[in-house]
């Protein structure tokens, strides 16, 4: 049996605790505990506008020291936080939402003075002590913008709100999994890839065809897909394919053919995987970015279509329940993808308060 490497104890505890430290340390220790948590060459990724900085110093004004400042009483909540080793890479990738109290303007979104909760998926790239060595923060500021009363994209598919945890509850693996159980969950994420680019999009692409294809041999009947605000979640094959799938598939034409022949041109358009591991019943991919594609078809968001080539930046955590994909949470840069379309999508929300 083939097995999946695992991440010690020892390095998921660690990079927890220093997570847990930047989040509750007062915006003035930022720059000192970055410092202690990662190294002077640390690449940090995060959602436009933010993008990419580089070292604890750049993180801190341009990211975290802000967002502290904005929520003064910020706090963490993974719901999902598991490990694992990719081509000799280890990481730690966590799902959850920063909570608070929106006390002063961020990123230009007026505060309201209420509760809110920053969603995130992460995903840390650590030495054997934890250290991060790259960061890749896929915050949902759409979702921020939706709490605050905007709406400056047509409305979702899907429904809107907050992100269950896993429905097993034991989404915080603090301890290494069955490394034949971890193989096996991130070799049915991939089949079921696999499954979605052979699909011949060119010459089947229908509601019908789309819930028969193979990957309905990888879904739980009761699947839950939870998509970034501006998509929203879904339930069941059906709702998936009504709410996300087919509309995304219409609206951008990716790359045809076989599994290796796609991931192939992806690469060659500086798109891909940088992760996939799989940590007992749940597994990850992501990529920054990971797809590519052209955007020549209309409807999403309710956007034209405008012909450019965009990429995502995108994260897939996955539950594999009773021998299925059970729940699939789906971070996903929706800013970055509007930008290349055309379309400031910050700008355009606060020309309406």
């Amino acid at each position: 049996m083939t097995h999946a490497p695992t991440l010690p104890a020892s390095v998921r505890r660690a990079v927890r605790d220093g997570l847990l430290r930047l989040a509750d340390c007062p915006p003035a220790q930022v720059p000192g505990v970055l410092e202690a948590i990662s190294t002077p060459g640390t690449d940090w990724r995060v959602s436009h506008p933010i993008n990419e900085v580089r070292g604890p110093e750049a993180a801190a004004s341009a990211a975290f020291v802000p967002l502290k400042t904005a929520f003064p009483d910020l706090e963490r909540r993974d719901t999902i936080r598991v490990g694992g080793v990719y081509e000799g890479r280890n990481y730690v990738a966590a799902v959850g939402t920063y909570c608070g109290t929106f006390r002063h303007d961020w990123l230009g979104i007026p505060a309201t003075g209420l509760t809110a909760h920053l969603r995130y998926g992460e995903v840390y790239e650590v030495d054997t002590d934890g250290r991060i060595l790259q960061a890749n923060l896929l915050w949902d500021v759409l979702d921020l913008v939706r709490q605050a009363g905007l709406a400056p994209l047509a409305p979702s598919l899907g429904a809107e709100g907050m992100w269950p945890g896993p429905i097993t509850g034991d989404g915080l693996r603090l301890d290494p999994s069955d490394p034949g159980e971890g193989a096996a969950s991130i070799a049915q994420t991939l089949a079921m890839h696999a499954s979605l680019a052979e699909f011949d999009d060119a010459g089947r692409l229908n509601r019908e065809n789309l819930i028969a294809m193979p990957q309905r041999d990888h879904w739980h009947p009761k699947m839950m897909w939870y998509g970034p605000s501006g998509i929203g979640t879904t339930r069941g094959l059906d709702g998936f394919v009504d709410g996300h799938q087919l509309p995304f598939r219409i609206a951008f034409r990716r790359p045809q053919g076989t599994f290796e022949a796609v991931t192939a041109e992806r690469r060659r358009h500086g798109a891909g995987h940088y992760i996939r591991i799989g940590d007992g019943p749940y597994s990850v991919t992501g990529g920054w970015p990971s797809v590519y594609a052209i955007h020549d078809g209309g409807g999403f968001c309710g956007m034209p279509p405008t012909g450019r080539p965009v990429t995502m930046r995108v994260m897939d955590f996955y539950l594999h329940d009773e021998g299925l994909i059970r729940e699939n949470w789906v971070p996903l840069d929706m800013l970055d993808l509007f930008r290349q379309m055309g379309v400031d999508v910050l700008a355009r929300a606060l020309a309406k308060v």
